[in-house]
């Protein structure tokens, strides 16, 4: 059983930054200067896989206008073959597909283009070269996703809906509640 949630408290997110160390730092001897980019509270959203529990795989999410950008996607060694991967992705796709997102950018290595196409549909992007960082080759992909035009969260959406936490538009949140207190005090 793998669960995928939006990061939301400083333990998972705590959980997060450790996998990642363990996997690009620990396996992939990335410099901690560049794991740690100075994008991960700005403008991003984390979702951590839990296997029976425990940390699994975590993935990045960046927002750009017209595209959502996956990163940092990482499974602990233990978690590769469970589908761990596929689950980050649909819950990802699932979370870009709400906010009216039509397509996902990542930059893989080569290698991993056939899992990743198998995995999420991922494809190259045409006409763009390799490049390199953190002594890395990588290429760009692209994947399409659908939002469905009743998911989609919109300007006007319900201001109730739009407050709720990140990845949990449907369910109601904490301040729906103090909608129900407030109506109790009338």
């Amino acid at each position: 059983m793998i669960d995928v949630s939006v990061v939301r408290s400083f333990d998972d997110l705590q959980a997060t930054l450790a996998l990642r160390a363990v996997v690009y730092m620990g396996e992939q001897s990335c410099p901690f200067l560049e794991e740690f980019d100075g994008n991960d509270l700005a403008g991003a959203t984390h979702l951590l896989a839990r296997c029976e529990g425990a940390p699994a795989g975590v993935i990045r999410i960046r927002w750009f206008a017209g595209f959502a950008k996956l990163e940092r996607a990482a499974v602990g060694r233990a978690y590769r073959a469970r589908g761990v991967a596929r689950a980050l992705w649909q819950e990802s796709a699932r979370v870009a597909a709400a906010k009216g997102y039509s397509q996902m950018l990542g930059y893989i290595e080569p290698r991993l283009i056939p899992f990743w196409r198998a995995c999420a549909g991922f494809e190259p992007r045409a006409g763009r070269p390799k490049f390199y960082f953190s002594d890395r080759e990588y290429v760009e992909v692209i994947a399409p996703i659908s939002p469905t035009a009743e998911d989609v969260l919109t300007i006007d959406s319900s201001p109730m809906v739009l407050i709720r936490p990140e990845g949990a538009w449907d369910a109601p949140g904490i301040l729906d509640a103090s909608v129900q207190r407030k109506r109790a005090a009338r």
